[in-house]
């Protein structure tokens, strides 16, 4: 426990010091950056070896979600320091199996890694395979958790938090037929913890109100957290039979949610990072710190103080101000709750006035006093 404690709190001031304050209680900017800063990166760079690495989630690199998030914070710390990088993409895309990520994670030891960041709760297997072999070299497991191995550290966030707080502001807000799009066919734990989360915070809302609000919530066409004409069918169902906003929660998912949202007249709730420069749909985003993270866990091996990291589990949420929606007024797309209201919320989930239920076993069973949530199989 004091592990992880003394983690977290080490990682919590980052955000502090870096201004990265994605919550509220000081009018923050909510994380959103100049995505110009990123853009502006190269992808791919030419050297005799990449000590930085990246090894993808299934989906694509730029997925405007989590792979990019990930991808961006690793960038801007490999441009900021002089260190060369690249980034490794699993074999088979969607259908990619434990030896292909093993595979994808050795090439990047071969290519001279250092240290190698991995991305998604998929890689556990692999990755406890390929850091036992190669135990000179430290990875960091984002959406992951310890491995008994010192060359090993994991950040996984509190999404259910963020969820709370988009469910709440969309119903605060008056949109009271909303919509749940998720990533890795429902047994994507992040993407979970995101959905269920929204379902609480609509649900508050809703009895604040006096209302009740309806819900559809399907993981079709989602397991491979890419864009489908599949997907945008269903959301154009959704949106065309009065569905008012969809939280597209599964990286480049949201590309489908964002073309049905405007040929209909919807709204999206984004995921991961701001994506409000993504479509002028985006009302909102149920953002968690991930380049600040990745960041976060890049100068602590190059500090040479890995062991204040090393074979620890953060899990960040609103007291590290690691989950929140971006309040900057580009992003703010309400205008009925305001971010005073909002910064009220987030200091109730801080002092624990509010607790949110992470434990999503079972949650697609339970009913809600304000919500009617329709399961699409």
């Amino acid at each position: 426990m004091k592990k992880v404690l003394s983690f977290v709190l080490a990682f919590a001031a980052l955000f502090f010091v870096a201004g990265c304050n994605l919550g509220g209680g000081n009018g923050g900017n909510g994380g959103s950056q100049n995505e110009n800063e990123y853009d502006k990166i190269p992808d791919t760079m030419e050297a005799e070896s990449y000590e930085i690495a990246f090894v993808t989630d299934i989906g694509q690199l730029k997925d405007k979600s989590f792979n990019q998030g990930t991808w961006e914070g690793l960038k801007k710390f490999a441009s900021d320091n002089g260190k060369s990088y690249k980034y490794y993409q699993p074999a088979n895309a969607d259908a990619a199996t434990d030896d292909d990520r093993y595979n994808a994670m050795k090439a990047a030891v071969e290519g001279g890694a250092k240290i190698v960041v991995c991305a998604g709760f998929m890689q556990g297997n692999a990755l406890n395979k390929i850091a036992g072999e190669c135990p000179e070299v430290k990875f960091v497991f984002v959406d992951g958790w310890t491995l008994g191995k010192e060359n090993v550290t994991a950040i996984i966030f509190q999404e259910e938090q963020a969820g709370y707080l988009a469910g709440y502001a969309a119903v605060k807000e008056g949109y009271t037929k909303l919509g749940f799009s998720g990533g890795g066919g429902g047994t994507n734990p992040a993407c979970q913890r995101f959905g269920y989360g929204y379902i609480q915070g609509a649900n508050a809302a809703a009895a604040e109100k006096g209302i009740q609000v309806s819900m559809k919530y399907s993981w079709a066409y989602g397991s491979s957290f890419s864009a489908s004409a599949e997907l945008q069918t269903m959301l154009n169902g959704w949106y065309a039979t009065g569905t008012q906003v969809v939280f597209a929660c599964g990286g480049s998912m949201c590309t489908s949610a964002f073309a049905a949202a405007s040929e209909n007249g919807g709204k999206v709730i984004g995921v991961d990072v701001d994506q409000a420069a993504d479509s002028p749909t985006v009302i909102t985003s149920a953002m968690k710190g991930l380049r600040e993270g990745t960041i976060y866990a890049l100068e602590k091996f190059y500090d040479g103080k890995w062991a204040e990291i090393s074979d620890k589990s953060a899990n960040l949420g609103v007291n590290d101000n690691a989950v929140g929606l971006p309040t900057e007024e580009a992003s703010w797309g309400f205008k009925n709750f305001t971010v005073e209201e909002y910064n009220a919320l987030f200091e109730k989930l801080q002092k624990g006035e509010i607790v949110v239920d992470a434990n999503v076993e079972g949650a697609e069973t339970k009913e809600y006093s304000n919500v009617v949530v329709d399961y699409i199989r």
